[in-house]
């Protein structure tokens, strides 16, 4: 039966909710502004507003603030625990197990020394603490076990919003201690559930080990093989036609609470199962990346500093003054700092990281934040920790996280890394920037024809590795075709493959584009009568909402298109679209070593009278402009490495300049940007696209953006 709180309840916990969001809130952007975790300062308003110090300064109001009644505290407690649910999501969904395993060795030896040192040194602490510090449910071994893994464990978020803040997230360092901080997180979460098994049961046995571990690799086993295919089927059938934020936020909450009460049935936390939620929701290729904006909006501005707020309020710095606590908690926190880094820095070493390296692995994973409370308040609750022993838990993520923000910040000072590592943080900032040559999905149709082939290849030579395609083929003559070419072409990249059915072939590429694509790469050969291409290219152009790659290869060329190609010519034109065009060609340049050819054509129907031999540059308005754009593309040019030709043409037909351009040039490549139309229904993109297509004897490749995207040309 509901028992429903009174008038006097309700007010007392909205008042609760209000002055816990309000100084959290504020204490924690107090943090930020002078580079400390904004955890600290919402640790620090619970403390504040607890029996340290409210509760001495004003006994009264604190009471009033914080009564006994247990369906009050109850109630405050679920919005907490509501929030770090949340939190342990995203949580999951900046984990990355690719990254764990790419990163290999370093990772392995990082995570490995900087999870067994400080366990060791945390069994010692929790074996030698006094018995005044060990709960009323609790004994000496299940006690130090939850004092070892609050000790070992790292704070992926904490960590990562230090690198973050400092700049250095893709720093080599930067990427082994975020995976190390991942993995800590994963061997954390596991230790909770098997260390809450024996909490649970009373004792450390055999039998109570065996059931925790076999149940907790049940669960993950079933979570990660059907739960993953449930929650894809789940993520893609409401993006079915387009974004749609709502229906993927019900998705996430659905998985977050079916894992969470899985766990809890387990006799493991359920916060576990929110975390491996985020892990399986990451990892589905249909997930919407404004999904976790909105629940980090939420979860970060109300949720969060409620659950650490409260933390906090349970910590009661007086406590420290009895029994010599202060002592041992100093050295709780001594041993914490010393032991990570030790064990981080070993690691480092023995991975082959030079001693700067090392250093800032061992600051960096110091840093301690939500997993460590939620250790610290699943002993409390669980009556392992009592509540001294619990305050001395909470202070080590507070000074920790401190030591790692400053020490890093220090370490790191005038340090740049190697040059390779300079080299490969520039393309990264440069391929930030880009418009279509990102690493997301790339959309492939194909039949298997040399067509297709050729837009593979394109593929392969503009876009990263680390973007991932999908092959959609479609039935010809009743059969499927034969795309083991295709494969091979894109074999150094993920590649998945979807068979498209029915009658509508372009409709249901369309459909399977609004899936999480970046853009759809299509192969075309020769011209259709009352058509561009074919009629399934001419709907796929007309309803498509991504941009469109458009490959026609070389004529008379007797394969897909040639190993490398030696002259690329890109028109400048100041638009998006001719600014997507020039990434492709620029990328290409960059993998193959082509030659680029920056052309702007400057519409006129006669030759500007020369004076003394000379053309009025300087007093031309239109040379002008041309001369700004050529430099505006130029500069982009010089930041991918590469030092283009820039040509200006004067023609009263743009298409047939440019292909005079690549004729002349003797160049084997045109990139041109488009802007796709609907006339008299059929796609359009433009006089001197369509031209070029139509004349052009070279390779030409078309980024033609969708109808919907006119109002973005600049």
């Amino acid at each position: 039966m509901l028992t429903s709180l009174d008038e006097h309840q309700l007010l007392v916990f909205w008042t609760q909710l209000l002055v816990l969001v309000a100084m959290a809130r504020i204490l924690g952007e107090l943090m930020k502004k002078i580079n400390l975790p904004s955890v600290i300062g919402q640790l620090a308003a619970g403390v504040i507003l607890g029996p340290s110090i409210f509760g001495r300064v004003w006994e009264d109001g604190f009471h009033w603030f914080l009564p006994d009644y247990e369906i009050s505290s109850g109630a405050l407690l679920a919005v907490s625990w509501l929030g770090v649910a949340l939190l342990l999501v995203t949580a999951g969904f900046e984990t990355d197990l690719n990254l764990i395993r790419r990163l290999g060795r370093p990772a392995a030896l990082v995570t490995g020394f900087s999870l067994v040192v400080p366990l060791i040194g945390g069994l010692i602490v929790g074996l030698s603490l006094p018995e005044s510090f060990i709960g009323p449910e609790s004994d000496r071994t299940v006690f130090a076990l939850f004092v070892a893994a609050a000790l070992a464990v790292s704070a992926l978020a904490v960590i990562a919003k230090i690198l973050s803040e400092l700049g250095l997230m893709r720093r080599d360092f930067g990427q082994i201690t975020v995976a190390a901080g991942m993995a800590n997180d994963v061997v954390g979460w596991v230790m909770l559930a098997v260390f809450t098994g024996f909490a649970v049961s009373g004792s450390v046995s055999v039998s109570a080990v065996v059931r925790t571990v076999v149940g907790l690799a049940l669960f993950l086993a079933i979570a990660m093989t059907l739960g993953q295919r449930v929650v894809d089927l789940a993520l893609r059938w409401v993006r079915r036609d387009g974004p749609n934020i709502g229906g993927a936020m019900t998705v996430v909450i659905f998985t977050m609470l079916i894992y969470g009460v899985a766990t809890q049935a387990l006799g493991i936390e359920a916060v576990l199962g929110a975390f491996v939620a985020g892990v399986v929701l990451h990892r589905s290729r249909f997930q919407q990346e404004e999904v976790l904006h909105h629940i980090e909006s939420v979860t970060n501005s109300f949720l969060a500093p409620v659950f650490f707020a409260t933390a906090g309020l349970r910590v009661d710095l007086g406590l420290l003054g009895e029994d010599n606590a202060l002592q041992w908690a100093l050295l709780v926190v001594t041993v914490a700092i010393v032991a990570k880094f030790v064990g981080a820095f070993v690691g480092a070493r023995l991975a082959g990281q030079s001693n700067r390296a090392a250093t800032a692995l061992g600051a960096g994973l110091n840093a301690r934040g939500a997993l460590e409370i939620v250790i610290a308040s699943v002993g409390l609750t669980l009556g392992v920790f009592n509540e001294t022993a619990y305050t001395v838990i909470v202070i080590v993520p507070l000074i920790t996280s401190i030591f790692a923000a400053v020490s890093l910040r220090i370490v790191v000072r005038g340090w740049r890394g190697s040059e390779e590592e300079q080299e490969r943080l520039e393309r990264e900032e440069a391929l930030s920037r880009n418009l279509v040559v990102k690493s997301s999905r790339i959309l492939l149709p194909s039949q298997g024809e040399p067509a297709s082939i050729a837009a593979a290849q394109l593929v392969h030579f503009a876009w990263p590795t680390e973007a991932p395609a999908t092959i959609a083929s479609v039935r010809r003559n009743g059969e499927w075709p034969d795309i083991s070419v295709v494969k091979a072409v894109l074999d150094e990249r993920e590649v998945d493959h979807r068979q498209l059915k029915g009658d509508d072939i372009a409709g249901s590429l369309v459909a399977e584009s609004r899936l999480g694509y970046g853009v759809i790469a299509v192969g075309v050969a020769a011209r259709h009568e009352g058509q561009l291409y074919s009629p399934m290219v001419d709907e796929l152009l007309l309803n498509a909402t991504l941009p469109v790659v458009i490959v026609r290869r070389a004529r008379d060329l007797d394969r897909p298109l040639p190993p490398a190609f030696s002259r690329v010519i890109v028109p400048v034109t100041g638009t998006r679209s001719s600014r997507s065009a020039q990434e492709v060609a620029f990328s290409i340049s960059s993998n193959l070593g082509t030659e680029v050819v920056l052309t702007h054509v400057l519409s006129r129907s006669s030759p500007l009278p020369r004076i003394f031999g000379r053309r009025q540059r300087d007093d031309d308005p239109a040379m002008a402009v041309a001369d700004q754009m050529i430099e505006g593309a130029s500069a982009l040019a010089t930041e991918s490495g590469l030092e283009p030709r820039a040509v200006v043409r004067e023609s009263d037909t743009a298409g047939a300049a440019l292909v005079a351009a690549a004729r002349e040039e003797t160049a084997d490549l045109v990139v041109l940007g488009a802007q796709l139309r609907n006339v008299d229904g059929r796609p359009f993109l433009g006089n001197t696209v369509e031209t070029v297509l139509e004349q052009s004897d070279a390779t030409v490749v078309v980024v033609a953006y969708p109808r919907s995207g006119e109002g973005g040309e600049h």
